[in-house]
């Protein structure tokens, strides 16, 4: 199965709110927790993302939301990539790099600075990508997630 041309990276609207939840919560049950700034988030992306100035896209395949990102406004140019998931069935096949790819792209179009995330050290692929898409570590805060364990920014152009 190619994905290149396949896969169409498309905005949130409020019929596939549900999508970022769902995503969201199979990879964290899957090696972390729901924590509780997670729920509320996920539970109310439209109140605690977009109207907060923010943006989340969905990949869709074969008319399947197989995988979601979104970009959370920190202040007017410094953005957090976040809530980054694909499906499972959908793991390695590229999503998450098209995903970050676009959000590069409209952070570039949009005069956003710095694009910064939290993560794991133990999610290796995800690292690997940030790292080939010029994301640095930087010293990470505490009290952010319970799971982060490293902080990255990349600045944009």
């Amino acid at each position: 199965m190619t994905m290149n041309n396949i896969v169409e990276i498309i905005p949130f609207s409020q019929d596939l709110k549900d999508h970022i939840k769902t995503l969201n919560i199979e990879w964290l049950q899957k090696y972390f927790r729901v924590e509780e700034k997670d729920e509320i988030v996920l539970s109310n992306p439209q109140e605690e993302i977009i109207d907060k100035g923010g943006l989340i896209f969905y990949a869709k395949y074969n008319d399947e939301i197989i995988g979601t990102v979104s970009l959370m406004k920190i202040d007017d140019t410094t953005f957090e990539l976040s809530k980054m998931a694909v499906s499972d069935k959908a793991q390695g096949l590229g999503i998450g790099n098209k995903l970050l790819i676009h959000c590069l792209a409209v952070a570039e179009e949009n005069g956003i600075k710095k694009v910064l995330l939290y993560s794991n050290r133990k999610l290796l692929p995800a690292i690997h990508l940030y790292r080939k898409f010029g994301f640095e570590e930087i010293p990470l805060e505490d009290g952010i997630y319970e799971r982060a364990d490293i902080k990255m920014e990349k600045l944009i152009p």
